[in-house]
């Protein structure tokens, strides 16, 4: 996984992060949407701090790949690099300030003879949340020609 830079999220708004991650030349890993119920989907899960909520998480279509041990079968998997992006999700009552985001990967990962057992790749990021803006509404009783 590519490191993140730092996410900055204002409360009471989803900000996308998106998460980069290589397969080493030569493997696969099954997509997220494998076609078979029998292989393993990469899947994220993330461990959020209180008052930040995990929206959607977009993870990338496979490719559809035959291998010499299954000739006549495509498999969905991604290879080389590919993305996942998450929704974070601040709620109002969180206090500004940097909150770190923990998580694995889950995967399972494959050469053209072999499938190895499933690993998780361990996902963290920081996350500075910031005040919503304040609007410049005055106070629309008084007047602006108080003297």
């Amino acid at each position: 996984m590519e490191p993140v830079p730092l996410v900055t999220a204002t409360r009471a708004k989803p900000t996308t992060v998106n998460l980069n991650f290589r397969v080493p030349r030569g493997y696969h890993i099954n997509s997220n949407a494998p076609k078979s119920e029998f292989l393993i989907p990469t899947a994220l899960k993330m461990d959020l701090p209180t008052d930040i909520i995990l929206g959607k998480i977009a993870y990338p279509e496979g490719q559809d790949v035959s291998f010499p041990f299954s000739p006549d079968e495509k498999l969905n998997v991604y290879t080389g690099d590919f993305t996942v992006g998450l929704a974070v999700h601040p709620l109002h009552s969180v206090m500004p300030g940097k909150y770190v985001m923990h998580g694995v990967l889950r995967y399972q990962a494959c050469d053209n003879a072999a499938c190895y057992p499933p690993k998780t790749v361990p996902v963290s990021f920081d996350v500075k949340v910031v005040k919503e803006p304040t609007t410049g509404r005055r106070n629309p009783a008084q007047s602006p020609h108080v003297h």
